[in-house]
């Protein structure tokens, strides 16, 4: 008679025991039987596609020239429309910048007419009487 002792992916009394046994010992090991119960059937295919993504991401390219090709282009497209964009925010920032310095130069003008060139008027920067409890 002969007996061999296979583990096989899926709910069998001999897979339910080793996951009991893994999570007691560890919570990894009974983590990984049961990911082995449910998916074992299939690691072999995640494992293909997976090494497949690997390489193909690894060198950018998805395999079909006209797509990749198509891809440069519209990166490089892409990539001018985000220059010029870069270009545009770089000059309403030189305007604002602008704007405003003007802005401060007119209040601060405004303050000194209002102050007088010779300085002889100054503004009081105490409370008005009448307002102390």
């Amino acid at each position: 008679m002969n007996s061999t002792w296979n583990i096989r992916p899926g709910w069998s009394p001999l897979t339910i025991g080793i996951m009991v046994i893994g999570f007691i010992v560890a919570w990894p090991l009974g983590l990984a039987a049961l990911a082995y119960i449910i998916w074992g059937d299939r690691i072999h295919t995640f494992v293909d596609e997976a090494r497949y993504r690997w390489t193909s991401n690894r060198s950018g390219e998805s395999g079909n020239v006209a797509f990749d090709d198509y891809r440069k282009r519209e990166l490089k497209r892409l990539e001018e429309e985000r220059r010029k964009l870069d270009t545009m925010r770089e000059e309403f920032d030189r305007f604002m910048h602008e704007l405003r310095r003007a802005k401060d130069k007119e209040e601060f003008d405004r303050f000194m007419s209002a102050r007088g060139r010779d300085g002889s008027k100054r503004f009081d920067t105490t409370e008005p009487s009448g307002t102390s409890a």
